[in-house]
Parts: structure tokens; sequence; C-alpha cells
């Protein structure tokens, strides 16, 4: 058998209008199946995207990514990277040092509603448990990494029409039909997949919206460490400060929809920047580099369709996000990961399906339906007030506060006993 080919290119002519489902019959075969695996068209080169990726190419499949941007390209982000989303990248094989604002992070510090600032530190000599990268060079060394195991990425290319056969899906793009045996959907809150197969949810504009904006010689406090504001006008929202190198940080703030008036974040943030406690930290010498910029995040997973037939969502197309902090790199690149080894290890859809919503919900639901219970509480001044304090009780709360609240372990863990694991408060970082 061969061990990989190229996935195949349906003559035009072949190509029928419409994305419904249909009987193979409709078309001329167009491939052999003569490879170690499905052949998989993944749409979004981000970081859900990518790791589908590398994970079938590893494993003999083919896999095939198509991007409308051209990279290096920007991605609206707060730029922060959990333990968890550390463990994944990893995995698939990422050398920090490629990453050109690879940041790690050792001292993070929670400011609350009252005023009381909590010093929250990460382990030391066990390798890394938090960082911060842009998100420009984090998606761009992605990319690369991707290449130089071999998968296919075609950068500026789009996509206009989905078809779903009983064997295949063909997507209609600028390079012409490309036809595979499934499609991943890593396009983004508004998926263009999600549309084409009729799956959209008009007027969605997620849970989350978040602003940010990069600044430049900020003053050691910032350039060094990890900073969150709690502040009550916002609750359960929050400003952060994330460090960068050379003097630089990316500052902004986020809101939940439901409790915020998204239209006034631009009229509050020069505020926001002025407030003292915060300009202490900041510096009175830091100035913007760049515009801010704004963005929307969702955070329902288990709420939106996971899998249509042949077609599987991950990242921000299957709603991954964060509801209690709007982080979605870690879950991203896990439901990457999770839809490329359930295509690897079942041969019929539905069983593919089945088990990628099955992974989904074990490795990810349950404590995302745990942090949006959580952020409610986080939604008033005294209740913030008494989670930091508890939080912040004694050197051992802090150490794993922090480790929890930056996912090195689940963040429902205390109410899913099977995933108990001798060494939880003890396993290492990543990067060690």
């Amino acid at each position: 058998m061969a061990s990989r080919v190229a996935l195949s290119v349906l003559d035009q002519s072949h190509a029928a209008s419409g994305s419904t489902q249909k009987n193979s019959a409709d078309r001329q075969p167009a491939h052999s199946r003569m490879q170690l695996g499905p052949r998989v068209v993944i749409v979004g080169a981000g970081p859900a995207g990518i790791a589908a990726a590398i994970t079938l190419n590893r494993a003999g499949a083919v896999a095939v990514v198509i991007d409308k941007a051209g990279f290096p390209r920007d991605k609206c982000c707060g730029d922060g990277l959990t333990t968890g989303a550390l463990r994944q990248l990893e995995q698939l094989g990422l050398v920090p040092e490629t990453v050109a604002s690879f940041t790690p992070v050792q001292n993070v510090w929670l400011h609350a509603p009252n005023g009381q600032d909590r010093h929250f530190p990460l382990p030391t000599g066990a390798g890394t448990f938090a960082a911060t990268a842009t998100r420009l060079d984090l998606d761009s060394a992605l990319v690369d990494l991707a290449v130089s195991t071999g998968v296919d990425i075609r950068q500026r290319t789009s996509f206009s029409n989905i078809e779903v056969y009983d064997d295949s899906v063909v997507l209609q793009t600028d390079c012409g039909p490309i036809v595979a045996d499934y499609c991943i959907a890593a396009d983004g809150m508004w998926s263009s997949t999600r549309k084409a197969l009729g799956l959209g949810t008009p007027g969605y504009l997620g849970e989350w919206h978040a602003f940010r904006q990069y600044w430049r010689n900020v003053a050691p406090a910032a350039a060094s460490d990890l900073h969150v504001w709690f502040e009550p006008d916002i609750l359960p929202g929050y400003v952060w400060s994330f460090p960068l190198p050379d003097g630089r940080a990316n500052i902004g703030f986020g809101v939940l929809r439901s409790a915020n008036e998204v239209g006034s974040m631009k009229k509050i943030w020069p505020a926001i920047l002025d407030r003292p406690h915060i300009r202490a930290i900041i510096g009175a010498d830091a100035e913007p580099e760049s515009p801010h910029r704004a963005w929307p995040i969702p955070a329902r997973v288990g709420k939106l369709p996971l899998t249509s037939h042949r077609t599987f969502f991950v990242g921000d197309a299957a709603a991954a996000c964060d509801p209690l902090t709007g982080e979605g790199i870690g879950q991203a690149l896990q439901t990457g990961v999770s839809a490329a080894k359930a295509l690897l290890a079942h041969d019929e859809p539905a069983a593919a399906a089945a088990a990628y919503e099955r992974s989904v919900y074990e490795h990810l639901t349950v404590d995302m339906q745990f942090a949006d219970r959580l952020s409610t509480m986080l939604g008033n001044r005294t209740s913030a007030n008494a989670a930091l304090a508890t939080a912040g009780a004694s050197a051992w709360t802090r150490r794993n506060f922090a480790r929890w609240l930056f996912e090195d372990y689940p963040r429902a863990i205390l109410g899913t006993p099977k995933r108990w694991a001798r060494d939880l408060f003890t396993q290492p970082g990543a990067y060690r």
C-alpha cells in the first residue's frame, strides 16, 4: 500500500452545486482507496486545524489544509497559553524557541475588586505552566511545523461550496474541487463550512467580547508578570496585561455579552488604562504600538452540533472556548486532535462522529459547564472578593489555584473522581 497520496482533484465538470448529502452515483469515482488512513480536507490553518493535520499526517493519513489567509497573519487574541495548551503543543512537536515571542510566565497576580493584590506563583523546576506568544508568531510556527512534517497547506485559498456524498465530501476551492473522505471545519466562530451545510446560527455573536492592544515600554511589573484585574464595573469580565519580549505587553479586557454593553468597550478603554492601580503596573512611559482590536468569543461547546455527515467542527467552529476566562487555544488544540483520532480509529462516519462527540464531552464539556457556573460567582463584587480570598488563603491554595486556573488539571476535577490521578498536584508542565 502507498504510504501517502495526494488528495484527488475532481474535474470541474463533475462538481455539481449544492451542499446537501448526495448519492455517490451522482458523480464519477475520483480517487483510489490505497492509503493508510482517511483523506481529510481541513478548512482553517489555525491551532485546531493544524493540530488535526499533524495528528493525521503522523498516522499516515492524507491531510490537506486550506486557509483564505496568508501566513504570518495576526489573530485577535489575548496571547495567553495555559498548561493544557502547552502540553498539547509539546505533543505536536512544537519547539518553544521557534516561536519568536514565546515568553514563559512564572508569576501571576490577581487583583480583586476590593483592591487586594494576590500573588499566585506557578511551580518552578518542573517545566513551563504558563506562557504567552503572539498569535502572529504562534500560528506561523505551527504552520511551519506542519509543513516540515509533510502536511499540504494551501494558503490564500478559499472555498465557495461543500458537497456531501455517501462516501466523500467535495470542496469547491480557488484551486479547483477537492475530494476527500472527510472535512474538518476549523474555520472560526462564523464557520463558512457550518453555514454552507445549513447549520449556522443567525445572529449569534458569541458569549464573550474581547478588546486588545499591544503596548511597548511597559514597566518591569508588566514586562515580566501576568496581571488580571477584576474591575467591579465589568464583572464577570476582567482586564489583563500579559508580558511579551522586549518590554512589550498584550493589554486588554473581556466582558460577557449577557452582563455588559459591548458597544461601550471602545469608549471606556482609555479610562480603564488611566485607573491608578492599573497604570501603576503598566507604567507611566508605556505607549500603544498598534491600534486596538476587538473580537467575539464563542463559549458554548456542547450547544452546537459538533458533527454533520462526514464533517467535524473544531476550535471556535465548535464554540470550544472556556466560559470562565475566554481561553480558546488549548480547547482548539484538543478538539483538533480529538477529531483526527476519531477519524483514524473508525472506518464508519457515524462511529467516528460518535467517538469525537464523546471525546469532546469527556475532555471539555463537563469542565466548561462547571466553568460557566463558576463565572456566575464572579459576577458580583462580594462573591469575587470571597473567591479570590479563599484561593489566596495559603501557599498551597495559591500554588494550586494558579495551576487550576491555567488548566493544569480539569476544571471540574473535584466532581469527576474518575479523572483523579496520584500525581494530580505534582505532574510537570511542558517543555521540561
